[in-house]
């Protein structure tokens, strides 16, 4: 047996004690062990991050008039036609352009026309609105022969007042001498 002399010693040999005691007490407790091996792969292969999807195109703007309007008679039928000079029958090369309005009209029946006639400069402004009103009145009775229902149809002769052709010459004239179709109701919006 140790004698101790000193009481501050004692302490001193105590407190040595104890850490030994309590090293010696960790030294006997093994510390866990962590796995350091990488986890298996995952049964599928990994995608990397998807960006959203792309939001879906609109379908492109069809540039065709819509069937049953005033661009679908302008465009796929023709709304004009042209008298040879003081003159107001129907030409040959005409028919087939009225013979697709009537068709058309007689298509869509609720659409109503004014069949507008019009001349050159040359003449006076009577004769003139004597001889549109003779051309309007040619195309409808045709359109009438060929099935379109004569109240549908409207007439108006404007004479020399409202030109196509603003210039000078035959080529002008021969323009200005036409009678024109307008969809005045009925015909379906575009």
């Amino acid at each position: 047996m140790i004698t101790i002399r000193n009481s501050g010693s004692a302490l001193r040999l105590a407190l040595i004690s104890a850490a030994a005691v309590s090293l010696a007490a960790c030294a006997s407790h093994p510390k866990p062990a962590y796995p350091t091996t990488q986890p298996a792969p995952p049964s599928r292969p990994v995608e990397p991050p998807r960006s959203p999807a792309p939001a879906p195109q609109p379908e492109p703007v069809s540039q065709a008039p819509l069937p049953g309007s005033e661009r679908d008679f302008t465009i796929n039928v023709g709304d004009r036609v042209y008298f040879d000079y003081d003159m107001y029958s129907v030409r040959s090369d005409a028919t087939p352009l009225l013979d697709a309005q009537a068709s058309w009209l007689k298509r869509y029946p609720a659409v109503q026309v004014r069949i507008e006639g019009n001349c050159d400069e040359r003449g006076t402004q009577d004769y003139n609105l004597a001889l549109g009103a003779r051309r309007a009145n040619a195309v409808r009775d045709y359109l009438v022969a060929h099935g379109v229902t004569a109240g549908r149809i409207t007439t108006v002769s404007y004479g020399k007042e409202k030109p196509i052709d603003a210039g000078t010459g035959e080529a002008a004239e021969s323009h200005n001498r036409n009678s024109h179709t307008a969809i005045v109701g009925g015909a379906r919006m575009q």
